[in-house]
C-alpha cells in the first residue's frame, strides 16, 4: 500500500525513523484541505511509542479540524538540523515521514492527560504546565494520529 524508498541507499531503519520523532519538536502536518488543495502547518507533537501514536493540540474549530473531519488520512514530516562532516559545506540531514489517520479526541480527561505530557516536552516547569492546563484546557482539542506507516532517510545536501 506504501511506496518503497526509491533510492535506498538513502534508506535509515524504522527505529532511527522513530527516534528522530522521539527527538524533534516540531514536525509539517499534511491534510486534504479546501478544494482538494493539500494544507500543510507546523506542529509541536510528540510521540508515544507505546501506543504507536502521535499527539497534538489545536483549537477545536479551523481549517485543520474541518480537514481531518472530511477526511482523517494525515501526512506528517518532521527532520533534524543536520550535521555537517569537516572539510565538507554540504549537511547530512535525516528525515522521517509518517502516513497514518488523526482521530479527534472527545474524552476531557485523556485530553488532559496528553496535553499534560505534551506540554512538559516545551514548557521549562510543571507549575507553568499546570497554570495553562488550568486555564486553558476547555478550548483544546486533541489530535491523535494513528501511525500506519513510518519510514526515513538521511541524505547529503549536494
Amino acid at each position: 500500500m506504501f511506496r518503497n524508498m526509491r533510492r535506498v541507499k538513502n534508506e535509515i531503519s524504522v527505529e532511527e525513523a522513530k527516534e528522530l520523532l522521539k527527538k524533534n519538536r516540531r514536525a509539517a502536518l499534511s491534510v486534504h484541505g479546501d478544494d482538494g488543495y493539500p494544507y500543510t502547518i507546523p506542529i509541536n507533537f510528540y510521540y508515544d511509542e507505546d501506543e504507536n501514536k502521535i499527539y497534538f493540540h489545536s483549537a477545536k474549530a479551523g481549517h485543520k479540524i474541518d480537514a481531518i473531519k472530511n477526511n482523517d488520512k494525515i501526512c506528517l514530516t518532521t527532520w533534524d538540523d543536520g550535521y555537517l562532516v569537516e572539510g565538507d559545506w554540504a549537511f547530512y540531514v535525516s528525515s522521517c515521514v509518517v502516513f497514518g489517520r488523526a482521530k479527534l479526541i472527545e474524552d476531557r480527561q485523556v485530553t488532559e492527560d496528553k496535553a499534560r505530557i505534551l506540554a512538559l516536552k516545551y514548557f521549562p516547569t510543571v507549575e507553568e504546565v499546570e497554570y495553562v492546563i488550568k486555564k486553558s484546557i476547555d478550548r483544546v482539542q486533541l489530535v491523535a494520529i494513528e501511525i500506519e506507516h513510518i519510514s526515513g532517510k538521511k541524505i547529503h545536501e549536494k
